[in-house]
């Protein structure tokens, strides 16, 4: 479960970026709770469709399901080479990974352009200078496996839920009740409380639950 939450953060841009820049555009007459919803929903949809599809077509082609970059830059290619019409398929399949990824660094590095605008440099500038740090990590990641995994790990396992837990703790604690009522647009006070209260309490306890797992921590506290 820990493992899954521990997902849900990656796939949900929760803790990064990416929602931050999406919130700070969003229509002010839409509701904040609603979206969040549909968006979690459609995601979890989208996620058992793309399980379904894909790991048959490996199990079918007697290949090891990997995990993360193995799954989709090995032995995906390899289940399309042996099935038929692999080429046409395997093309579409990677210019939407391609589209998914130009669209996720968009929404990624909008928060740093917008943070260096504030503070008087060019958005031109700001933006290709952040482009070219990310480039360069990219770069050094396909050439060096340790860099690859050293920002791998930290991405995933410290940035997310720390970031995560920072919203939280700001969200509930920090900003006025007032002021999250009228952004969330929660009308019935009811439901506002026992959100509220679980922002405050519940949520930072899960997100400390996922950090600790994900460093290896977990186990050994409950050990002594």
């Amino acid at each position: 479960m820990l493992i899954a939450l521990g997902h849900a953060f990656f796939t949900l841009s929760l803790g990064m970026g990416a929602i931050m820049a999406y919130g700070a555009y969003f229509p002010g007459h839409s509701s904040i709770g609603k979206t969040v919803m549909t968006i979690a929903a459609l995601d979890t949809i989208i996620a058992l469709l793309a399980g379904m599809a894909m790991f048959p077509l490996v199990f079918a082609n007697d290949l090891t399901p990997g995990q993360g970059p193995g799954l989709m830059f090995v032995t995906l290619p390899i289940a399309f080479s042996n099935m038929s019409g692999g080429i046409f398929f395997g093309t579409l399949f990677f210019t939407l990974v391609s589209i998914a990824a130009l669209s996720s660094s968009i929404s990624l590095i909008e928060p740093g352009v917008a943070w260096l605008e504030k503070h008087g440099v060019k958005r031109p500038v700001s933006t290709f200078g952040l482009a070219g740090i990310a480039w360069l990590g990219g770069i050094a990641s396909i050439h060096y496996e340790s860099v690859f995994n050293a920002l791998d790990y930290l991405t995933a396992n410290v940035m997310l839920p720390l970031g995560g837990l920072l919203i939280a703790v700001f969200v509930g604690w920090l900003m006025p009740s007032d002021r999250v009522l009228d952004e969330t647009g929660i009308l019935h006070a009811k439901v506002f409380k026992a959100w509220r209260f679980l922002l405050r309490y519940i949520a930072p306890l899960g997100i400390i639950a996922v950090f600790l797992h994900s460093l290896g921590l977990l186990g050994w506290l409950m050990r002594h």
